[in-house]
């Protein structure tokens, strides 16, 4: 029979599990960094600017030490790599060989659309990486003499081919444009290769994302993940049945859980701490998920018609005991040096709200600095009515 959790006691588990706010770290900061990575198991990477990059936000909220160039780092010291969890991410070099599944099922033919299918025009991208070493795609473009017949967006779509399929990887990147390699060149020599059969491939799913997100349904473990599903179910079973998974029930809904995290619920939660969180962090990006366990209703608008946002273009979600609180739309205006909160929207369940600003007060004092920002603006709130007094709080 199914244990039940109250919702309080379910998010408790899931902040947890997420490391959400931060708990006390020993060590150096990259070393925390590295530490953040293995445990959540992947890191989106996102282009969007507004604030500091996804992938950066995500990992600044579990590591307060956190600096842009540990990533740097962790990849020229084979820590970390590029590849595709989800969406475009770095993953733990010690969970390589479980890429490879992604990467044989491409080369043995499933292709997205913007794959290249032109096998001269692959050998050829391959053959000057082969010869020249690391390139990117610009080294690609067609200045000068022509070089087949091809420009440089067929070529960076045969980079991005091999890279999925696992011929090259991501040396590292300068101005943010991926620096590509052989494999065997950045691979470092004592990686497993060796691929992980159906079963064991459908255990390390399932005990990282519960590890990382303290329970889950069979769907948001093989979230976006091709075919994967009917696996993922099937050695959720043979879990059960062997005691290493419990099965939880969390308002009339089925979950899975590890023993072993379950006991995170006796764990007392830092509740007065807030984070203001990336709109791609792992604990919010499976939105009905959200939804379902928070009752936070989760919409990035950047991809919305202005005309039609709610909130903004770049929200980003506040953490705050225990709960998804507040929104808030941010741009670091990086020529004046300031943040400016164009609109903080606060949920229609958030009292207590002299505590809250007190603590989103402390929160941006470290997430302006964060942004390379010396000042505040603050544009508009929702409810407008507290406007004043949150501007009040921001100049103490």
């Amino acid at each position: 029979m199914a244990e039940r959790l109250s919702v309080d006691q379910a998010r408790k588990l899931v902040l947890h599990s997420q490391r959400l706010p931060p708990m006390k770290q020993t060590g150096s900061a990259i070393d925390a960094t590295l530490a953040a990575i293995e445990h959540l198991g992947y890191i989106q990477i996102d282009t969007i600017s507004a604030v500091q990059r996804a992938h950066h936000h995500t990992l600044w909220n579990r590591n307060p030490r956190y600096t842009p160039e540990h990533l740097d780092q962790l990849v020229v010291d084979k820590r970390v790599f590029e590849y595709w969890s989800h969406a475009a991410a770095y993953l733990p070099m010690r969970d390589f060989r479980h890429s490879l599944i992604t990467k044989q099922r491409i080369a043995s033919g499933d292709r997205r659309h913007w794959y290249v299918s032109d096998q001269r025009l692959i050998n050829s991208v391959l053959k000057r990486i082969t010869v020249e070493g690391p390139l990117m795609a610009k080294d690609f473009e067609n200045t000068g003499k022509k070089v087949g017949e091809w420009s440089s967006k067929p070529a960076k779509r045969a980079l991005e081919t091999l890279f999925m399929k696992g011929e090259l990887m991501i040396a590292g990147r300068q101005n943010f444009h991926k620096v590509y390699d052989l494999t065997q060149r950045v691979l470092p020599a004592d990686t497993d290769t060796t691929t992980p059969t159906p079963a064991e491939h459908g255990r390390f799913l399932i005990t990282r994302f519960l590890e990382t997100n303290g329970l889950g349904q069979p769907g948001e473990i093989a979230y976006l993940l091709k075919n994967i599903k009917p696996l993922v179910s099937d050695c959720l079973q043979e879990m059960v049945a062997s005691g290493e998974v419990r099965q939880v029930s969390v308002n009339g809904q089925c979950y899975f859980a590890l023993p072993d995290s379950l006991q995170l619920i006796n764990k007392p939660l830092t509740r007065n701490k807030l984070k203001i969180l990336s709109p791609f962090d792992n604990l919010l990006i499976q939105r009905k998920r959200m939804q379902m366990l928070f009752g936070f209703d989760y919409l990035i608008e950047c991809y919305v018609p202005q005309a039609k946002r709610r909130y903004g273009y770049f929200s980003l979600p506040i953490l705050w005991g225990g709960n998804l609180v507040a929104r808030m739309d941010c741009k670091a205006d990086r020529k004046e040096s300031v943040l400016d909160i164009l609109h903080l929207a606060m949920e229609p369940s958030l009292n207590r709200h002299d505590a809250f600003f007190s603590a989103l007060q402390k929160e941006l004092v470290a997430f302006t600095r964060f942004n390379n920002c010396r000042d505040l603006r603050l544009h508009r709130t929702s409810p407008a009515k507290w406007k004043p007094t949150l501007q009040k709080s921001l100049r103490s």
